[in-house]
């Protein structure tokens, strides 16, 4: 079943709607065209009561006032990109930078800010079709690019998530989706004491502005070693480079054995409530963020939960940040007659 519902009207003047997918499985969730963003995501625990498990929003204007990215695509590259600038044939592009000297997420109007056209498909296995048409130069990137965006409600209570992308010109592209993921529910507070898993024994080494410098290192006895569970804070400022994320993970870490298909490559479980997502992916690596420069300050959540650091972990399937300015990083190079595909799905289970 999928319910249609009004969300506000866009600052460019558009309509904008929220798009609620259930079916019987113990997932269902609410999305709206505003950025391709996940609004709620509920699950079902074993006693059969609900929790939403990813931060977000009342209305559209939270959405519109605050940043983090709350539950959103994430285009045409995602993470940061140094100086703000790449080159591609021998032609220098020059970017916003939104983020100090680089620019972030898409740069000043990422894909996030933008109003989807929205076909609903209803069934066992609802989706929500989301396109957008990125024209040449937008945010100075070159190319026009045609993206589809598929979120799908699966029977066996998963949300996959299926991208693809085409392109006029030779560009960059690299998207992902910022969900902010609290398996208590997004009003508990911190996510200190979920247990997570990810399959990677190394990662992309970063300075103190979270660019990578160009080497990959091993996290094998260190506190991103995740490879074995363990909970997210137990290595809470244990470690100097901890400042620098604002005493948190902010980091992208690079699956091991990769092949280009679909593979379970993180998983989080809560200890109260019992659910556990795991995460699969057919992209190389996650960008895992825990939340660090929330605080209550920030505009509050759904129902007037303010903001916490620590109170939500994102898993970001993606390339490698900043690719196309370190040779030898995964190839983020759209070229004309390519289609850009990235697979990632996010199953529940209580």
């Amino acid at each position: 079943m999928i319910i249609k519902e009004a969300f506000g009207i866009s600052p460019c003047g558009s309509e904008v709607y929220a798009y609620t997918l259930e079916n019987d499985s113990i997932v269902s969730a609410r999305i709206t065209n505003f950025g391709g963003t996940i609004i709620d995501l509920w699950v079902k625990d074993k006693a059969g009561k609900k929790h939403d498990v990813v931060c977000g929003f009342d209305t559209l204007e939270g959405y519109l006032t605050s940043g983090g990215y709350q539950g959103a695509i994430i285009g045409r590259v995602t993470n940061r990109i140094s100086n703000s600038r790449f080159t591609l044939d021998g032609k220098t592009y020059e970017l916003y930078p939104n983020c100090g000297t680089f620019t972030a997420h898409g740069g000043k109007i990422g894909y996030n800010k933008r109003v989807w056209g929205a076909k609903a498909v209803d069934g066992e296995e609802p989706s929500l079709v989301l396109t957008y048409v990125s024209p040449d130069l937008e945010e100075n990137y070159p190319g026009t690019v045609v993206v589809t965006v598929t979120y799908t409600l699966t029977k066996t209570g998963g949300l996959a998530i299926s991208y693809e992308a085409y392109t006029d010109k030779k560009t960059i592209f690299n998207l992902t989706n910022h969900a902010y993921f609290n398996l208590e529910g997004y009003e508990t507070g911190s996510v200190a004491d979920q247990i997570m898993w990810i399959d990677a024994d190394n990662m992309n080494e970063q300075d103190f502005d979270i660019i990578p410098t160009g080497k990959i290192i091993s996290v094998k006895g260190t506190p991103y070693d995740f490879t074995e569970p363990k909970t997210i804070g137990r290595d809470f400022d244990s470690d100097p480079d901890m400042e620098k994320q604002n005493g948190g993970y902010d980091n992208n870490f690079i699956f091991n054995d990769f092949d280009g298909t679909l593979k379970r490559r993180c998983s989080l479980k809560a200890p109260i409530s019992g659910i556990e997502m795991t995460v699969y992916t057919d992209q190389p690596c996650v960008g895992v963020y825990t939340s660090n420069m929330m605080n209550s300050e920030d505009p509050a959540f759904k129902g007037g939960v303010q903001q916490k650091c620590r109170c939500a972990v994102c898993f970001e399937t993606q390339k490698m940040p900043d690719a196309i300015n370190n040779p030898g990083f995964t190839d983020t190079v759209l070229l004309p007659g390519e289609v850009y595909t990235h697979n990632t799905v996010f199953e529940f289970n209580n």
